[in-house]
């Protein structure tokens, strides 16, 4: 959830650098149906209902799930923003694989995100030794906050990611035809309001 506070930020910076929400419908993001498939799967194996019944099954559907996604950013990295959001998945995805299959959690972050262990699957749990802890959910959102919870450096990485592709979309044109394919003459995608720099 840490993450979705990156989507408004990303719009109110692309609307302060003078950037239109309209612009983003012009931007070429593959495969992203297949991103979408994979984040729903995470949704869907994180619930309640879910959760309580996929015993074995979940460290290796969250692994899978995980890599879907993460091969939808590498496949779109040449996008503003793309190659921050993929150190970061890949940094979460370390922590994941060598914990077996679980992101691990600090208790004291759990606490302060007003969160207690999961009594199901869930992608966060709480263990003594986790391997790489620094990759590990150690930060904790204060539990006032909406949607309050767990989140480690990869998360920020890719939040902040997130912010500068939006940004970034926001303020692009599409480049005309005949653009960019040797004809150094003709026109080129420029910012909204600002000259090329």
């Amino acid at each position: 959830m840490f993450i979705l506070y990156a989507i408004p930020l990303g719009i109110l910076l692309g609307l302060a650098r003078g950037g239109r929400l309209g612009n983003l419908a012009e931007l070429r993001f593959e495969w992203g149906w297949l991103a979408f498939a994979g984040l729903l799967a995470q949704v869907v194996l994180f619930s309640e209902p879910v959760g309580a019944v996929v015993g074995q099954a979940g460290p290796i559907l969250y692994v899978a799930s995980s890599l879907l996604v993460l091969a939808v950013v590498l496949r779109n990295r040449a996008l503003p923003g793309l190659k921050l959001v993929a150190v970061g998945a890949i940094s979460n995805l370390v922590a994941i694989v060598a914990n077996g299959g679980y992101m691990p959690a600090d208790p004291g972050a759990l606490a302060q995100a007003g969160m207690d262990p999961a009594s199901s699957y869930s992608n966060s749990i709480v263990t003594n030794r986790p391997a790489f802890p620094a990759l590990t959910d150690i930060f904790g959102m204060p539990d006032w906050l909406p949607f309050a919870n767990v989140f480690s450096i990869g998360d920020v990485l890719i939040g902040a990611g997130i912010v500068v592709a939006i940004a970034a979309g926001m303020a692009q044109r599409t480049v005309p035809d005949g653009a960019g394919t040797g004809d150094t003459k003709g026109p080129t995608a420029v910012s909204d309001g600002a000259s090329p720099h």
